[in-house]
């Protein structure tokens, strides 16, 4: 079925939706897809929201450190992050591929305190803009973040979501696992158990909502140009926002 927005439209709206008024959201830096969804939301439903965008102007630190110290003082209301891989439990992988972390297969740069803001986050929320069996695996080689950790470890929050271009999955922290909660339209039960590597159940789950005019009319326009206007964005947002072949 064909769809008027593109995937990354799709992605940046239903992470717009995950943004409170009044609470403080960031995302790290060159994270195109969350940075358009915290502007959205503000410009939509969430007016008093206060967005941090690392390496932009929406960034009132000078230093990284100081960004950190507001995580670990329990102050940052909602933290996006992405993995190269995620599993059942909630864990992210930024760092290696393969089983033997001393001889990795792949080795990535990291995550410069994702594991600490994944930890100090009231909410995060996880996005992927691939759902494929080698991304979304059973159990990650190497955990860059944990998912769940035990009672004695100081944590503020835990990972609440992970969104993808075929489905959202909610954490649950009661037994410390992703669950299906909801399937993009256009895609099927059937599609997301054959592009998971762990188990999906067999109950039938809810349609996420589609966009909505004034979400995507919001985006294209008022959203497009202010990413442009920081220069830091320009080229994905000429790109990514009102051009659906991209």
């Amino acid at each position: 079925m064909a769809m008027d927005y593109s995937a990354a439209e799709y992605m940046a709206i239903l992470l717009s939706r995950e943004v409170r008024d009044g609470e403080i959201s960031a995302c790290g830096a060159l994270s195109h897809i969350p940075a358009a969804g915290l502007l959205l939301a503000q410009a939509l439903h969430a007016p008093n929201a206060e967005l941090i965008i690392l390496n932009s102007k929406f960034n009132p630190f000078r230093t990284s450190k100081q960004f950190h110290y507001l995580a670990q003082r329990g102050e940052l209301g909602l933290f996006f992050v992405s993995g190269v891989q995620i599993d059942r439990f909630g864990n992210y992988n930024l760092h290696i591929i393969g089983p033997d972390a001393d001889h990795p297969k792949v080795r990535f740069p990291g995550g410069y305190g994702g594991g600490m803001i994944y930890y100090g986050a009231r909410r995060t929320v996880v996005f992927r803009t691939e759902h494929t069996l080698r991304s979304f695996v059973k159990q990650v080689d190497f955990i860059s973040a944990a998912g769940s950790t035990p009672p004695d470890v100081l944590r503020h929050g835990n990972p609440s979501k992970v969104v993808t271009p075929k489905a959202n999955f909610r954490f649950d922290k009661g037994d410390g696992l992703l669950h299906l909660d909801t399937v993009h339209p256009g895609y099927t039960l059937d599609d997301i158990r054959e592009n998971t590597g762990f188990g999906i159940g067999d109950d039938p789950v809810p349609i996420t909502p589609a966009p909505s005019e004034e979400e995507l009319h919001t985006l294209r326009q008022a959203i497009r140009s202010k990413m442009i206007d920081t220069g830091t964005y320009a080229d994905w947002a000429r790109k990514s926002l009102g051009n659906i072949a991209a």
